[in-house]
Order: structure tokens, then C-alpha cells, then sequence
């Protein structure tokens, strides 16, 4: 044994002697020398850094600030007199991975040769975007963000490690020239390297990452109507007749889905009831997207009946579709039958809570509790925000009496898909600015109906791929007994049924000959429901929902009788001189005329960011 243990290390060191040197050389390069990486790999990961801290940004900003104080929701179990206040909160995190990634991509295309460089200019194009729309949430949230000087450390001598802030203006007039420069490009890509398979989004067709780019273009357009409305008309007009197009299709958009295994946020959260204005809104019109942004109450019809049986009143707002037999037991639905009559919501004032009569909203907990047996349960009467917006890794338990059926939907995690961009946005963009004055081809009307199509569509397509509750069917009524039981099983689904988006179309709230602004808005505020950082944007730039609206009203926040003074933006910490880049935080916010640190909602609603100076209080109504 120990011969042939010899035998082996000899020949092992007679092959190690006798490697060439040139080839023992290459196998030991220096670590500091790398190979070139394919930059399509790159920027696929770039891509997928666009969206992140979903956790932090759904918990604390979205669900406890911009909802609230939009009014799409409430806080968790309703909104206190500390609604206006602020915590903690986070923002889409573009400094640590997603610059150096877009930045490592630009400057190893500036390096190449002119052939190579001029082959792969549409990828250091699709950078700007994958820049542009993370750095416009921050900066929606807080003002000036560092985004020129951003991740260039590395490519600068000395390294530049005390970048400046560009204020608004400054970062959108930017922004624009880069999306002019990137549509360009994208919209001329002959003899370019070919993305592919690589691009999770469009699937290497440029064409459409041209016109995500020009929704960029309104995304900004929109910002800037109470500032320079000229200027934002013009954009708009760029837009509508830009040889790259705009998204008007669903394929056109932008969905974002990081992988497989990407289930969203595998956290919690605390979320709110819908606000009443907005589920009695879309409920009273049949508009299909109350079940897609909001999850039924309990009360199927076996609930209803076993509160019947347990001579429990009904929630007043649930009472009001059921209809009796003869014996006083329950017959059927009255008015829009199932699935509408699950869908209610709650007053969002906080004076709203210290009403006895309102403990039907603030004290399901107790009120809607029976028993049969040992088995006792409660019952919401009321509407949540549809977690499955959020995270798909969930499980959901369907109600039924006590002592019932247990049917859960479990094991069911599919990828989450999350919206960050849509041609139905650009559509109702394009039908506000054709109001407003633009000189755009179409009719208002013509823009508006596409958008809210595109918008309901969409909708479902994500309550489909993210698997919400009821999508197909509300399999607590196939246990009913009878040849009936399917069929109401699937007409109680939330799924989108033929014949509603034209049924919608016809309601007065959806035809723009009169109020069509408002109406437009209105449009925006639901579509926007899955993207809050756009909805907070709008309500302020467009002061809806509006005071005493014949549509959609804003309700008046009041605490012990004084309306509440909400925040118009986010916090800004206080610079410390030990951090390195002291003086260029510090001018940022002495530039943006800035109280640091402080939580008071007047401050935080009077010093206002660029683009909200000139915009209507909270319910105002558009300046416009």
C-alpha cells in the first residue's frame, strides 16, 4: 500500500514540474485582474435591484403613512389622533448594489472600442430607467437625492466620496434628457447585442423598455402641473406622438418579477380596513377592482345563517342584502348579490371611533362573535387590503360557522408579480393632459376608457398570477346541497366576468362631459391602489379626493372636532458632522428650506418639496 501511495505522489510531482510556466502563469493571474463580465448578466441583476426594502416600504410607509393619509385605507383597526404622526420608514435602497451596478455598466461601455461600445449602447441605455424610477420614489418621499455624483467612487481619481444632492428640478430636468437619450437609442437599435433571455421584463424587446421610458417622461410631466404646466404639456405632447410609442397594451407592462422563489415580503403586516368612500364608490358603480385591492368580510351566506340561527344581529351594512323566507331564515342576496354585498368600509376619522354607533366598524371583535358548542368564532363585517397585493406566501382560512367546514387555501406561494409601471397609467395620463390643454391626436375620453380597461385587466391578471383568495370560486358555497351549489360557488368569484368592463364604461362616473378632471383623477387614485407611491403623488398634486365630490368625497379627519394636519412629506434626519459627507447634507436641506428632525405634521406639511409648493391642500380639488 505504501508503494502505491509513492508511486502516485511521484507522478503527481513529475506532472506539476513539468507544466509549461506560461500555462502554471495563467492559472495564477492576479485577483486583481478580472475578466470582462457579460454585462447582460449585469444588468438582469441591476433590474432586479430596482425594487427593493418591500418589507419596510409596505409596513411602515405604505400601510401606515401614504394609505392613511390617502384614504384608501385606515391604519390597523382604524385611524387614532396620532394618524398624522410618523415613525420609522424606509425607501427603495439604490446605493448599495443598484449604482454600482448601473454605474459598472456605463463605464465598462465607455472603455470598450468604438465597435463593441456602439453594440452595446442600448444596454447603458435601459440603466437610466432602472435608475430613474427608484430614484423618483425617494425622491417623491423626501426631495433631493443623490443621483448624478451617485456609486462613481470607483471610476473617479480621487475617488468621489462626498457626492452632491440634486435638488427636484434639477433631478428632472436630468432625467428627462437621459430618457430622451435612452428612447433614442432603444427606439434605433439595429446591430445591437441582444439582451434576451436575460431581460426578466420585456424579454430583450427593446422596443417596449422605449416606452417605459416614455412613461417615465409623464411620470415626471405629471409632477410638474402646478409648477410649469407648459413644460409638462409639452412633454406630454412629446410622448403622445414619439416615434418609440407609448404602453398601450398589457404586454406593454412593466412587471416585475424577481424570480421563482420571489414571494414578496415573508413578514406580516398591519393593514387597514378600506375607507368607506372609496369600497361604496366602487361598489355602488360595479367597478371590478374593489375585488381585486380589497378581500371579502365573513359574512357568506353560511355565516349569515348561523347568526340567524344563533339570533345574533347582523352587521346593519351586511343586514341590508339579505333577504328572509318565510321562516325568517336566509333566502338570497338582495341588490348586487355576491360578490358585491362582501365588500364595506370603514369611517376613517378618528372622532369617528367614540361614536357608539360606530362600534359596528370599531368593535366587530365582540359584537360579531357566536357560538355552536365548544366551537365559538368572530366575524370582520368589514374589508382589508388584499394581502396578496403584497406577499403570496401566505395562508388563508375561508369563513364558516362554528363548528363548520375548515377550508383553508395554503401551499399555493406563486411568484409574485408587483406592478411598477403600466399602460393603463400612461392612458389616464394622456386623458389628463388632453384636459388640461395638450395637443395630442385622441380624444379625452378615448384615452380615459383605454386606461380604466387596461387598469381592470391588469388588476385581475395580478389576482390571478398572485392567487388571491376567491379568484376562482368561494368554495364555502359549493358545500351547499343542490345541483346550485357550483354555479353559486363561481358567480360569487372575484374573478373578472364577460360584459363588466363595458357595463362600467356606461356608468355617469366614467363619461367625461362633465367634472372630467375630477373623473380622471379618480381613475388614477383606483389604479394607482397597487402602487401607493404614485397615489400619495396624486392626491397631493391633485387635491382629491375631493371635499363634498359627487363622486368620490374626501372625508374630513377630525379629532376632538379639528380636522388633523397630515404630512406633505417625509422626515428628513438631522446631519451629524461625523458623517463624510456632512456638508453636502447639510446644504441639501438649508437649500430645501428644511426643518430637520422633526416630527411636527405642520412643519412636515408647510415646508414642502419642489414640486408639491405650489399643489392644493389635502381635498382641495385641482388647482386646474
Amino acid at each position: 500500500m505504501k508503494n502505491i501511495s509513492f508511486i502516485l505522489l511521484a507522478l503527481f510531482l513529475i506532472t506539476a514540474i513539468g507544466c509549461d510556466k506560461d500555462e502554471f502563469a495563467e492559472l495564477n493571474t492576479d485577483p486583481a485582474v478580472l475578466d470582462e463580465p457579460d454585462l447582460r448578466f449585469s444588468l438582469t441583476k441591476a433590474v432586479e435591484q430596482m425594487y427593493e426594502n418591500d418589507y419596510t416600504t409596505w409596513f411602515y410607509n405604505n400601510f401606515q403613512y401614504i394609505f392613511p393619509w390617502s384614504q384608501l385605507t385606515s391604519e390597523q383597526g382604524g385611524n387614532g389622533p396620532d394618524l398624522n404622526e410618523m415613525g420609522p420608514y424606509g425607501s427603495q435602497n439604490i446605493y448599495r448594489a443598484l449604482f454600482p451596478q448601473t454605474r459598472d455598466i456605463q463605464y465598462r461601455i465607455d472603455q470598450m472600442g468604438d465597435e463593441e461600445k456602439a453594440r452595446h449602447q442600448v444596454l447603458k441605455a435601459i440603466t437610466y430607467p432602472v435608475q430613474i424610477l427608484p430614484a423618483m420614489a425617494n425622491s417623491d418621499l423626501v426631495g433631493s437625492v443623490i443621483y448624478e455624483e451617485a456609486g462613481m467612487a470607483p471610476f473617479t481619481n480621487p475617488p468621489l466620496i462626498t457626492p452632491e444632492y440634486d435638488n427636484q428640478e434639477e433631478l428632472y430636468n436630468l432625467w428627462l434628457n437621459q430618457l430622451d437619450e435612452a428612447i433614442s437609442i432603444l427606439t434605433n437599435a439595429e446591430n445591437q447585442i441582444d439582451f434576451g433571455t436575460q431581460d426578466l421584463i420585456y424579454n430583450g424587446d427593446y422596443s417596449k423598455w422605449a416606452k417605459f421610458c416614455n412613461l417615465l417622461k409623464l411620470k415626471i410631466a405629471a409632477r410638474m402641473i402646478n409648477i410649469d404646466l407648459q413644460k409638462a404639456l409639452q412633454i406630454a405632447e412629446e410622448v403622445a406622438t414619439s416615434e418609440a410609442g407609448y404602453m398601450n397594451a398589457l404586454g406593454d407592462d412593466f412587471i416585475y418579477h424577481r424570480g421563482i422563489k420571489y414571494y414578496g415580503t415573508l413578514e406580516e403586516m398591519w393593514i387597514g380596513y378600506g375607507g368607506q368612500n372609496v369600497i361604496n364608490f366602487l361598489r355602488d358603480n360595479l367597478d371590478p377592482r374593489l375585488r381585486f385591492i380589497f378581500e371579502k368580510n365573513g359574512f357568506n351566506a353560511e355565516v349569515v345563517q348561523a347568526f340567524i340561527d344563533a339570533e345574533v344581529d347582523l352587521p346593519p351594512y351586511v343586514e341590508q342584502y339579505v333577504t328572509y323566507d318565510g321562516d325568517g331564515n336566509f333566502a338570497g342576496w338582495a341588490g348586487p348579490g355576491e360578490p358585491w354585498v362582501r365588500y364595506h368600509g370603514i369611517p376613517l376619522a378618528p372622532d369617528a371611533q367614540l361614536e357608539g354607533e360606530n362600534d359596528i366598524y370599531f368593535n366587530q371583535g365582540s359584537l360579531f362573535r357566536i357560538s355552536a358548542g365548544d366551537a365559538e368564532k368572530s366575524y370582520a363585517g368589514t374589508s382589508l387590503y388584499s394581502e396578496k397585493v403584497v406577499r403570496t406566501s401566505y395562508d388563508y382560512t375561508y369563513p364558516t360557522k362554528p363548528g363548520g367546514s375548515v377550508i383553508q387555501l395554503k401551499d399555493n406561494d406563486p411568484p409574485l408579480n408587483v406592478v411598477l409601471g403600466s399602460s393603463a397609467e400612461t392612458n389616464l395620463y394622456l386623458a389628463e393632459f388632453k384636459l388640461l390643454g395638450a395637443n395630442i391626436p385622441g380624444a379625452a375620453q378615448d384615452y380615459f376608457d383605454q386606461g380604466v380597461r387596461l387598469s381592470v385587466r391588469r388588476m385581475d391578471a395580478i389576482a390571478d398570477n398572485n392567487q388571491m383568495p376567491y379568484y376562482e370560486s368561494d368554495p364555502v358555497y359549493a358545500l351547499e346541497k343542490g345541483p346550485e351549489a357550483e354555479d353559486k360557488a363561481e358567480a360569487a368569484s372575484t374573478k373578472l366576468k364577460e360584459g363588466e368592463i363595458d357595463a362600467l364604461l356606461t356608468q355617469p362616473a366614467y363619461d367625461l362631459t362633465t367634472d372630467g378632471l375630477e373623473k380622471v383623477y379618480i381613475q388614477q387614485y383606483i389604479n394607482f391602489a397597487n402602487t401607493p407611491n404614485d397615489m400619495w403623488t396624486l392626491v397631493r398634486r391633485a387635491g382629491i379626493p375631493k371635499k363634498n365630490s359627487n363622486y368620490l368625497a374626501w372625508e374630513d379627519l377630525l379629532s376632538s372636532g379639528n380636522e388633523i394636519t397630515l404630512p406633505r412629506r417625509f422626515r428628513i434626519g438631522t446631519p451629524t458632522e461625523d458623517s463624510k459627507n456632512y456638508e453636502n447634507e447639510l446644504n441639501s436641506v438649508t437649500e430645501q428650506g428644511f426643518t430637520t428632525g422633526t416630527l411636527d405634521p405642520q412643519v412636515l406639511n408647510t415646508e414642502r418639496l419642489w414640486f408639491d409648493k405650489n399643489n392644493p391642500q389635502y381635498g382641495a380639488g385641482s388647482n386646474n
